[in-house]
């Protein structure tokens, strides 16, 4: 038996991170993978038993979860985001909300047949999104910065609100069993004070406590992260020993407070809860799916399925038109908002707690133990048909970039600004960052978008605009500089889009380590001084069309060795940087960005084969 349990356990961590891996090949929504496996090693196949795997230890273990993943959400709520979306966002949690538990409701009555507490009680659970859901979704889709910071606040802040909600409903229905309906409201509005109150004093005091330890220095680096998971997991219970559920509330301010101060440095716990928050979102989803029973799958009829097309087609797109009365927003960008509600984990471990506790409380509602099955149903069809469909309506709405190929120029130096100038021609969005204001200016006067700043800096990282950027090149003649900006938007654009400058020998015996660099532009002897150089014996980036009868080769022995290859745009947009390790073979139907001498061209062209390989567009650019 206890072999069994064991095989049992690891099937759940090997299926859920098997699960996240297969989706990521066939690009498909992880939670839709997540369920199918739950599904099949629990009800289908029987192979998976939480309740006799876990026992009493299940929902206390699905609790202390979902308070990690929703305190790894608050640790991406930057205030800073708000300062466009504050009211909208704040419309979506208060009136967008009570929108759709009231239409969620209605619908419930009506499609389902449930009946009115019940509906109630399933209204508000499907009030939640969750950050489990919308983060991927925004990460796969990469929306405007106004639609990606009002999605990912209001999916965050959300998941308390519609779990305290859910409460109150649940505990106004055990009320009104035995009291009269005036003492139910006075429970309600007690409780939402209680929860507030609860929830702000422990998940304040958890990060003030935590803010103040990592700033003596009274936790070693190596115990950073487990300290910080075991303060928030403090806070979640203490906030509920206060008020039951109310520690979701606690821990999501926890994240918030901590992501805004400027004190002390977290960045070591992002990193650890963001690898976390993966394998607890793949656990859950196969431990509560499995749960479930064929029977009660059986019993839903066509009606879920209409229930849920209510939801996505009339009571969010309500929800969303009267938050943003007035907003800033642009019609398409409300129009994404309100295609982009899908639930997620929160939902589920809130279905599953308080269907179960409906049924033992026996308060005569017959449907208590279709809650978790008719809440599942609307996970897999939200997210069926968000994940599906929210790319290709947001690249037809026009705010959307799904695959940025924008990119980030560190350094606004005069050959900067040419390269810069070359790739706005092309099409390309590109964002040059300086400290010197005579390059900015510059830069701005030539009409390409700059920023005055350190790019290093946290301020600079939240006030730039990265709109359809997708890669950083870090250009500077600081080699330090260049190494550190790779490091430092690594996490923002991964590290394979992270490039640097050959640094000098002397810059890369200290920098030695692959983890402390970028990607090597270029050449590795193409270096800041030696391209320096290239600029003032008078070369310049030009753009050249590949086809058929004028291949890269060919461009080669026109121009010679000496010309250097330094991007390729490829037929559909996609910019591919030269690297030394691993430069692109540019083929037809690409345009090759090189650095050629003015002097190059006529000493090639003297051949008569060289002339019958000319270009077929002359497209050398004019120095910025």
């Amino acid at each position: 038996m206890e072999h069994h349990f064991l095989i049992e356990l690891t099937a759940i961590f090997v299926l859920g991170i098997g699960a996240q891996w297969v989706s990521w090949r066939m690009r498909l929504p992880a939670i839709l993978m997540l369920l199918l496996c739950g599904l099949l090693a629990g009800p289908v196949f029987g192979f998976i038993h939480p309740d006799r795997l876990l026992g009493n230890l299940l929902f206390p273990f699905v609790s202390l979860a979902v308070g990690v993943i929703l305190f790894e959400g608050g640790l991406t709520l930057k205030l800073s985001d708000l300062r466009e979306t504050r009211s909208t966002v704040l419309n979506l949690i208060i009136i967008g909300a009570a929108v759709t538990w009231a239409g969620a409701s209605v619908a419930a009555v009506w499609i389902l047949g449930f009946e009115l507490r019940l509906a109630l009680l399933l209204g508000a659970v499907v009030v939640v999104t969750g950050p489990t859901v919308i983060g991927p979704l925004l990460r796969h889709v990469q929306p405007t910065a106004k639609v990606g910071s009002t999605l990912k606040w209001e999916g965050i802040l959300i998941d308390p609100i519609g779990a305290t909600l859910a409460l109150l409903v649940f505990e106004a229905i055990i009320i009104a069993e035995s009291a009269a309906a005036a003492d139910a409201a006075r429970a309600v509005a007690i409780g939402i004070g209680r929860t507030i109150l609860a929830g702000g004093l422990a998940g304040g005091a958890g990060a003030l406590i935590l803010v103040q330890m990592l700033k003596r220095y009274w936790i070693p680096d190596y115990l950073q992260s487990v300290v910080a998971l075991g303060m928030v997991l403090t806070a979640l219970v203490a906030s509920d020993a206060m008020q039951p559920e109310s520690g979701l509330l606690a821990v999501t301010l926890m994240g918030v407070i901590l992501a805004n101060q400027k004190s002390a440095d977290i960045h070591a716990i992002i990193e650890f809860k963001e690898n976390l928050k993966v394998l607890l979102i793949s656990t859950l989803f196969i431990l509560l799916s499995a749960r479930l029973q064929i029977d009660d799958l059986r019993a839903m009829p066509w009606r879920a399925t209409a229930f849920v097309v209510v939801l996505i087609v009339l009571v969010r797109p309500l929800a969303v038109w009267l938050s943003t009365l007035g907003s800033s927003l642009s019609l398409p960008e409300k129009g994404l908002i309100a295609w982009m509600a899908p639930r997620g984990i929160v939902a589920a471990a809130v279905a599953s707690v308080f269907g179960l506790r409906l049924v033992e409380a026996d308060v005569g509602i017959a449907q208590a133990d279709l809650l978790a099955p008719v809440t599942f149903m609307v996970i897999i069809g939200t997210v069926a048909v968000y994940g599906l469909t929210a790319s290709p309506i947001a690249r037809a709405l026009g705010v959307a970039f799904p695959n940025p190929q924008g990119i980030l120029l560190v350094g606004a130096h005069y050959w900067a600004r040419n390269l810069a100038g070359v790739l706005v021609d092309c099409g390309i969005p590109i964002l040059l960052t300086d400290t010197n204001p005579a390059n900015i200016r510059a830069a701005r006067m030539a009409g390409l978008p700059s920023y005055l700043g350190n790019a290093l800096s946290e301020q600079a990282t939240e006030e730039m605009d990265l709109t359809g950027i997708g890669r950083m090149v870090a250009l500077t003649s600081n080699d330090e500089i260049n190494a550190l900006a790779a490091v430092h938007y690594a996490s923002v654009f991964s590290r394979a889009e992270s490039y640097q400058l050959a640094s000098s020998s002397e810059a890369k015996s200290e920098l030695s380590s692959e983890r402390l660099r970028g990607r090597e532009l270029f050449g590795p002897d193409l270096t800041h001084a030696r391209m320096s150089r290239l600029f003032a014996e008078g070369a310049t980036v030009k753009r050249t069309p590949l086809t058929e009868s004028f291949t890269y080769d060919d461009f080669r022995e026109l121009y010679g060795e000496d010309a250097v290859a330094l991007m390729v745009i490829e037929s559909e947009g996609r910019v591919r940087v030269m690297t030394v390790k691993d430069p692109p073979s540019p083929g037809p139907g690409t345009t090759l960005l090189s650095l050629v001498k003015e002097t190059q061209r006529p000493a090639r062209a003297q051949s008569p084969d060289a002339q019958q390989k000319e270009p077929p567009t002359d497209l050398s650019e004019k120095p910025r």
